[in-house]
Parts: C-alpha cells; sequence; structure tokens
C-alpha cells in the first residue's frame, strides 16, 4: 500500500449552505472493504439525518473522528486505500477519541491560500482539522471561537500565547468581509454591519459568535444589571451533588432550531389574533371520510380539514402568503403554497412542508400529510423537505393545550396554531349543549400582514370548520 493511494473523503454539505455536522454512527470499521456507494456512515446536520455514501471501492484504512463528534464541512472524515492494500496496522491508529495524522488530501490546495476547496458546497475550508467534543466545559461565546482552535489534535497549536488585543487595520480598499451565507444571514438579520465585526475565524472568517459578540458590544455597558456577590453563607458546599442537574449539549437541530426562533422573534414584529370555534360537523365529516372508499389507506384526521381550511383561506386572501425582503425592501407574495407542518421529534422540532399543497386534492392531501409525518417519526426527514415553507400548522392540541402563541417560522409570514377539541357547553340554535369546541391562534409579521388581512384569514379558516360545506361553496 502506498500514500498515494490513499484517499480521503470529506464532509459534504448535504444541505443548503450547511457548515457542520455530527456523526451519529460509523458502519464501518478499520479493514473493511467498501464500495462504491456503500452506506459509511450517519450524521445530523443542522436540518436532518442523513447516511453518506462513499464515492468510491476501497479498503477503509483510518476514520479520522469519533462518533459524537461535530465535524466541519470539507474536512476529512475517513481515508480509504483505493490501491487494493490492508488497513494500517493497529500501532498506528490513532487514540480513541483523538483526530487521526493527517492524510494526503484528495484535491490539492488552493494557491498560495494555505485553504482547500470543499468537496460539496460553497467556499473553502481551512486545511487544519476542527472538531468539537461531545462533552466539556462551558466557554463563553467570545471565546468560544478561540477554545475550537486550541483543540487541534488534543494539544494548542503553535500561535500566540493570547489573541491579539484589536483587529488588524482595515485595508484602504473597501474589501468584503469574509463570512459564510449563515453567518451573514445572521447579522443581516441582527442589524449588524460586517464590516464593524472583528473576525476571530480562520484566516479573518467572522463567526457566529463575532457576530453576537458586536451586539453584545453594542449595549452600552451601564446598562448591564450589577450582581451583588452571593453571600458565602448561601453558597454551594463543595461536595454539591451533581447529580442532580442533567446538561444537554446544544446542537444539530435543537441548536439550528433556537437559532432561527431567536432570530424569527427579534426581527419580524408578531401579532397573534384567538378564536374559539364550534367545531362539530367538521368533526362529524372526519368519521365519515374514514368510512369513504377514497380514503382507503389514507390517515384521516382533523388536521387534514384543518390544513384545507387554511389552503382555502389563503386563496381567498393571498397577500397572507407572502415574506418580507429586507434587503430589496419589498414584499414577496407566493402564488403557491408549501404548507410546513410542525412535527416533534426525539432530535427537537422541525417544520418539513408539503410542496405545492394548494394543487393538493383532499385525498392528496392526507396522502401527504401521512408521508410527512411517518418520515419525521422515522428521522428521515430530507433537508430538501424543509426549505421553501410559505405558511405553517403547529398542532399544540394534541398534547391537551387549549392554544398558544406561535412563532412564526422564518421566511414566512403566517403560523396557525390548533389547540385541543374536547367536548364543552356552547350556545346551538339558542340552547346550551354540549359540541366539540377548539381554540385557534393566528401568528402573523406585521409588517406586511395588518390587523385586518390576518383578521379575515382567521375568520375564514374557523367559518369552513364550523360549517366545513364552506370546503365546496369557497373552492
Amino acid at each position: 500500500m502506498t500514500e498515494a493511494s490513499v484517499r480521503e473523503f470529506k464532509m459534504p454539505d448535504v444541505g443548503e449552505g450547511l457548515t457542520e455536522a455530527e456523526i451519529l454512527k460509523w458502519y464501518v470499521q478499520p479493514g473493511d472493504t467498501v464500495t462504491d456507494g456503500q452506506v459509511v456512515c450517519e450524521v445530523e446536520t443542522a436540518k436532518a439525518a442523513v447516511e453518506l455514501p462513499i464515492p468510491y471501492d476501497g479498503v477503509v484504512r483510518d476514520l479520522h473522528f469519533p462518533e459524537g463528534t461535530t465535524v466541519d464541512v470539507g474536512t476529512a472524515i475517513i481515508a480509504v486505500d483505493v490501491g487494493g492494500g490492508s488497513a494500517a496496522p493497529a500501532a498506528e491508529q490513532p487514540a480513541a477519541g483523538q483526530p487521526a495524522a493527517a492524510a494526503p488530501a484528495e484535491e490539492p490546495k488552493a494557491a498560495g491560500s494555505g485553504r482547500q476547496p470543499v468537496l460539496v458546497g460553497y467556499g473553502v475550508a481551512t486545511s487544519s482539522t476542527r472538531r468539537r467534543p461531545r462533552k466539556g466545559p462551558e466557554v463563553p461565546v467570545q471565546q468560544a471561537s478561540t477554545a475550537i482552535q486550541t483543540e487541534l489534535n488534543g494539544h494548542a497549536p503553535a500561535a500566540p500565547a493570547a489573541p491579539p488585543a484589536a483587529a488588524p487595520a482595515a485595508p484602504a480598499d473597501t474589501e468584503r468581509p469574509l463570512a459564510k451565507p449563515p453567518v451573514r444571514k445572521l447579522a443581516k438579520d441582527l442589524g449588524v454591519d460586517l464590516t464593524t465585526v472583528i473576525p476571530t475565524g480562520p484566516d479573518g472568517i467572522i463567526t457566529r459568535e463575532d457576530v453576537h459578540a458586536a451586539v453584545a458590544a453594542a449595549v452600552p455597558a451601564a446598562t448591564e444589571p450589577q450582581v451583588a456577590p452571593v453571600p458565602a453563607a448561601v453558597q454551594a458546599p463543595a461536595s454539591y451533588d451533581t447529580t442532580r442537574e442533567t446538561r444537554i449539549p446544544v446542537k444539530g437541530v435543537r441548536k439550528a432550531t433556537a437559532a432561527a426562533m431567536v432570530g424569527s422573534a427579534f426581527t419580524a414584529p408578531h401579532v397573534t389574533e384567538f378564536v374559539t370555534v364550534d367545531v362539530t360537523r367538521t368533526m362529524k365529516l372526519v368519521e365519515e371520510l374514514k368510512a369513504d372508499k377514497e380514503f382507503t389507506g389514507l390517515r384521516v384526521n382533523p388536521l387534514l380539514l384543518i390544513a384545507k381550511a387554511l389552503l382555502v383561506a389563503i386563496r381567498r386572501n393571498p397577500d397572507v402568503n407572502a415574506s418580507w425582503d429586507e434587503a430589496a425592501q419589498e414584499i414577496v407574495v407566493k402564488h403557491y403554497v408549501n404548507l410546513g407542518i410542525a412535527a416533534a421529534t426525539p432530535r427537537g422540532l422541525i417544520v418539513p412542508n408539503i410542496k405545492d399543497a394548494h394543487a393538493k386534492t383532499l385525498p392528496q392531501l392526507a396522502e401527504s400529510l401521512g408521508e410527512l409525518v411517518a418520515t419525521a417519526r422515522d428521522g428521515k426527514t430530507s433537508p430538501a423537505a424543509m426549505q421553501g415553507g410559505t405558511v405553517t400548522i403547529t398542532n399544540v392540541g394534541v398534547f391537551g393545550v387549549d392554544t398558544g402563541t406561535p412563532i412564526l417560522n422564518p421566511g414566512e409570514s403566517a403560523i396557525l396554531a390548533v389547540g385541543a377539541i374536547k367536548p364543552q357547553p356552547w350556545v346551538h340554535k339558542g340552547k346550551v349543549k354540549p359540541r366539540q369546541v377548539t381554540t385557534l391562534a393566528l401568528s402573523f409579521d406585521h409588517r406586511l400582514v395588518d390587523g385586518e388581512l390576518g383578521s379575515k384569514v382567521l375568520a375564514d379558516v374557523a367559518a369552513i370548520l364550523e360549517q366545513p360545506k364552506r370546503l365546496i361553496t369557497w373552492a
């Protein structure tokens, strides 16, 4: 076996502009024979869990990272000998939990840059390897980038003992700051000018931590609350029972969801309206559809008719199906509906969407909903299925909750929350009777949806669920 026969498979960008992924599980070990297209590992990105196939035949020489490690896109994760050799002897393997020695890159470095092109996606990655361990002590946000860089191969790289006190002077020309697309979007959402941000990433790249640090620095020190020291009498003793707490690393889907919700909550002015509605007739229609041969083998439930009611309401009030383009200062009205359905999964909340839901018949919509729920439950939702949504439904009623004030999915203008459906006393035909009742809540972006438009959409959904025959008369 020669070094020239070793091919390095790099972490690809399996989504749209993703920068890192966590290795969940290896399906091969050093010494195993692999073939072109064989799945070698499963990784979790900020959007979904994805299986990665190897693109060539050979024998696995080394796995560069253990399970549970978060790896940057473009970083080599597995070495394969494509010349028919065997795996490296055990003595040559790195200790568990340590990255492998650098092997020749599959692609040459960009001339004069010290960086190498990534396999899939955009931009370039540094030639050095950065990894984040599964567990470790908490690090302040401003120190996060430095802490990551000092974990190369288990020890600190050759670098100054302390970071520079200030960023190097800006060049005379108006050079565009270096930052990856997700970081640029974060800065845009938070109103941060990247030209004023001090970069701490390799090669002068601005990181997410740099953007958050710039936001924190913009707050005058005088406004920061003064915290009095904790008296010795109430400080935790040295023998404090640490088993009373569990720390869960924020990464993958949960990390992406947290960032998206913070960005949405503080960039789009939310307004939420509520309506309580008698859905007794809708519940009867659900039972009738279950017995209809057109729905044989399909899952029919109240969510199906609620989704259809929202689609009809959008057709009657199309301006609600829009997004806000901050850069162009334009409202973009969508002439299609990609209907998002919020789904709780073991990896966190995800919002896959049904493409072109507006064009589907009721049986087709039922089929799409069933597939969406099953795929999400199995943890196999693809990144593409969670992109391009225009409006969302979140069914909090399945948890017994009456209603809520949902936060908009980023890039969308409205989200409908559906509460629990349960019998309540209701005035029906002049008499108080037990009826099936639920509460709906519609949150919308007040920049492009005013109170009148939001009220019309919510009222239309309620009217259809109260009298489902409107699905026909309003179609």
